[in-house]
């Protein structure tokens, strides 16, 4: 193998560098998010309250890993030449050109994981009842997100992409559904009892 054979895959992998990057955060900031609600839907749910199991820690770590992973997904491609995409490009929806209506799905799915995961931090001011009304919309980002994730991704018609996706992705999906068919079929309070609850 000569020298000139190696150095070449090299030079490609480094002209892409910022591109695998952003690619490979994509795919951890999935799974890590998938994850997340799963541990998230689980600590609202019956296994907490029958087991006292505590998920809160891991549901907040992965809840500040996902953004992180976010964050390199997003701002690694600022670096990419072929792309040449600006801090606005990556950081507002509709700003860029490319593929405008996916990659404004996934700004939008960012800023809105990252106002609905920090505001955990300002629930006392926010009104802890009020802050888990607004969580629950945290699901419907993560959703945007794969939408995104599908529509946009490099690997999203590869087999592998698909069958991980589907892995991480499906058992949140199932608790979401339990967790609004159990909503959905609870009784609504007595008008009395609703009308003092708000007094």
């Amino acid at each position: 193998m000569s020298l000139s054979s190696i150095a070449l895959p090299a030079t490609a992998t480094g002209t892409h560098l910022f591109w695998l990057t952003s690619r490979a955060a994509g795919i951890v900031a999935l799974i890590l998010s998938s994850i997340s609600v799963c541990v998230g839907l689980l600590m609202s749910g019956r296994l907490r309250r029958e087991r006292g199991t505590d998920l809160r820690v891991m549901h907040e770590a992965l809840s500040l890993a996902t953004l992180a992973a976010l964050a390199v997904h997003g701002l690694s491609l600022i670096g990419d030449g072929y792309l040449k995409l600006s801090v606005t490009d990556v950081a507002l929806p509709l700003a860029s050109s490319y593929k405008t209506f996916w990659t404004s799905t996934g700004i939008i799915a960012f800023w809105a994981l990252a106002l609905l995961g920090l505001s955990y931090y300002a629930r006392t001011k926010i009104g802890v009842q009020r802050w888990r009304r607004l969580h629950r919309f945290a699901a419907l980002a993560w959703v945007l997100g794969i939408v995104h994730s599908l529509g946009e991704g490099t690997d999203a018609g590869q087999a592998w992409f698909l069958a991980m996706t589907a892995v991480v992705v499906l058992p949140a999906l199932a608790l979401l559904a339990a967790r609004w068919l159990t909503s959905s079929r609870k009784p609504a309070a007595p008008r009395g009892q609703a009308i003092a609850r708000t007094e």
